[in-house]
């Protein structure tokens, strides 16, 4: 091919736009802390997938002659246990990589049933207003008027403990987030000329509510998504600290914790490892969310 032809496709390919894929990642990957949150998430996510393999013994075996055997780094421990065990004997390596299925299907369910929940009363109150419109946002004022710990445990209390109903309070807590994005943005883009031009093309309100408005209001939703898992978890782990998530002897985070309580001081290894993975946990889901939020709006980006 002649000089002047590669200079002219070279040239071609440095005008054209970058892809929506690459300019997202270009931001994203600019905030290493952001990478570092996704990079921890992924992680979680192999442990959880992989729990079976990685866990070298069954969740809830249970060995009486290792009652609170410490870590293997520590006087008395054995690499047989290498995180040590609980008061009855279980391995918490074990327990820490299953309870990461639970943690992860926490968040999960909780933020499925919020965004499909909030997205339909978000769509609803944006497009119809009128009085609709104003018992909708004001039912949603209502719920954030509340503690959100103080009403997920009221909800589960009437429902009773366990671990869906402890889910299904934590989707009602979390819910006036998605309705009240949800809203702002079907209003912002139905003053849009696209949907004007749409609407003036005779197109029907359900095609301007699910074709034309809500794929544009996807980006906030993703970013309130992930940030909505890091609640999901912290609030189900409190509910289960309490008594009202999931119940004994499954392994999720918050009730390991609960069930520690009366040997923090003399076996802190069965108190603190849980606590360092719903940290870690949530840390990592809110940095993440923060990336995406600067990766995904016009405004913050540099």
């Amino acid at each position: 091919m002649p000089a002047d032809a590669l200079l002219t496709v070279s040239l071609a390919e440095a005008a054209r736009p970058p892809s929506p894929w690459r300019e997202f990642w270009g931001y994203f990957s600019a905030n290493k802390g952001a990478v570092a949150g996704l990079v921890f998430v992924v992680a979680i996510m192999l442990v959880a997938i992989a729990a079976p393999i990685l866990a070298p013994y069954p969740p809830d075996l249970t060995n009486d002659a290792v009652f609170l055997k410490p870590p293997a780094w520590q006087a008395g421990g054995s690499w047989a246990y290498p995180l040590g065990t609980d008061a009855i004997g279980r391995d918490i390596l074990s327990r820490l990589a299953y309870g990461a299925r639970l943690s992860l299907l926490i968040g999960v369910v909780v933020v499925m049933l919020a965004i499909m929940v909030g997205v339909a009363l978000g769509l609803v109150a944006g497009f119809f207003r009128g009085w609709l419109d104003t018992a909708i946002m004001r039912l949603m004022d209502i719920i954030l008027t509340l503690p959100s710990l103080l009403l997920a445990i009221v909800i589960v209390a009437i429902l009773g403990p366990g671990l869906m109903n402890a889910m299904l309070a934590v989707a009602v807590v979390v819910l006036p987030h998605y309705v009240r994005i949800t809203r702002a943005a079907v209003i912002t883009e139905t003053a849009k000329d696209y949907v004007t031009a749409a609407r003036a093309g005779g197109a029907t309100r359900a095609r301007l509510m699910f074709r034309e408005v809500l794929p544009n209001c996807a980006a906030p939703l993703i970013v309130q998504a992930s940030l909505g898992f890091s609640t999901a978890i912290l609030d189900a782990a409190a509910l289960g600290f309490l008594g009202l998530g999931a119940q004994p002897p499954s392994p999720e985070w918050g009730t390991m914790l609960a069930d520690a309580r009366e040997f923090v001081l003399r076996a802190w290894w069965v108190v603190t490892f849980p606590g360092l993975m719903i940290l870690g946990t949530v840390l990592a889901f809110n940095i993440l969310g923060d990336g995406l939020r600067d990766a995904l709006d016009p405004k913050l980006k540099r």
